[in-house]
């Protein structure tokens, strides 16, 4: 099976373009998958594999607690994997075919306040270096609603600031064009023209990413939430702030301030406009908060 499986994965990086956090993702839920096998149906055939084998493995994921996300994702990659093979003709018959999901429990993504916002950013030292390029960082991904992977893998011809928009690839391979803010704008170019250079003589490789490291190193997801992290210690906020949360804000924010639903969906990338409406209910729960707060008969 592992076999298959990096087949299967190599026709998800060639043929369809799938991006390397999107395989991953796949790799290990299908790691998983041949391993519960392998530890309960030794040597067992990927031909002999059927419903009754899946239905067993959701049930073994239940007792171990999983999340109904986790459990819906892992679904999915079976899927996608067993479709392939039927394609290849490995199989005659997906054994998901009967396989239902489980419903996805809905709940509203975390924001941040503008205020909060504000705080966090108002946090990092501009007189440093370090601090320099985190405060382009913080308000390029709050004016923009960049995802992290987004960021990192951001490219100088990407960056058009006499045009006051950058570029970017997001999920599916899909391109869009972000306009930059004032603030977002100056700080960036601020960034570009008096620090980039100083990281980017400390490593021998040169690197056309737009963010780097002290060591001139393009940044990983690990590194931003780390220093995302220490910002929010050093602005006095005790909630758990991640950076997919700016992007959140940065959505909600908008629509609060009266943004078009369908403006606010393509700046964030999304294929459909379901996803985005999840934003329009946090600005109705908010409404419903302040109300309550501020009626005397609320």
């Amino acid at each position: 099976m592992t076999e298959l499986i990096n087949d299967f994965l190599r026709y998800l990086q060639i043929d369809q373009g799938r991006s390397e956090n999107t395989i991953q993702s796949y790799r290990l839920d299908l790691i998983k998958f041949a391993d519960y096998l392998n530890n309960h149906h030794a040597e067992l055939p990927i031909t002999a594999i059927d419903q009754s084998m899946i239905q067993e493995y959701l049930a073994y994921m239940r007792e171990q607690n999983y999340a109904a996300s986790t459990t819906q994702r892992m679904l999915s990659s079976l899927r996608q994997f067993f479709n392939y093979l039927l394609r290849e003709k490995i199989i005659e018959k997906s054994p998901m075919t009967l396989v239902d999901s489980p419903k996805k429990q809905k709940h509203l993504p975390d924001t941040l306040s503008m205020k909060q916002v504000e705080q966090i950013i108002e946090a990092v030292d501009i007189n440093t270096n370090h601090g320099l390029r985190d405060r382009a960082i913080f308000e390029l991904m709050y004016a923009t609603g960049l995802r992290v992977s987004e960021l990192i893998h951001l490219k100088m011809d990407e960056i058009h600031l006499s045009l006051g928009f950058i570029q970017t690839v997001g999920k599916g391979n899909k391109e869009r064009i972000i306009p930059l803010g004032e603030e977002a704008a100056y700080w960036l170019e601020r960034y570009l023209n008096e620090i980039r250079y100083v990281f980017a003589q400390k490593s021998s490789t040169p690197s056309n990413s737009v963010f780097l490291t002290h060591r001139g190193k393009p940044f990983t997801r690990q590194g931003i939430w780390k220093n995302l992290k220490k910002y929010v210690k050093l602005a006095g906020i005790s909630v758990n702030v991640t950076p997919h949360m700016l992007r959140h804000s940065f959505a909600t924010h908008l629509l609060e301030n009266g943004a078009d639903l369908r403006m606010v969906q393509e700046l964030l990338g999304h294929s459909d406009i379901s996803t985005t409406q999840i934003y329009t209910h946090i600005s109705k729960y908010r409404l419903q908060e302040v109300y309550r707060r501020a009626h005397p008969r609320a």
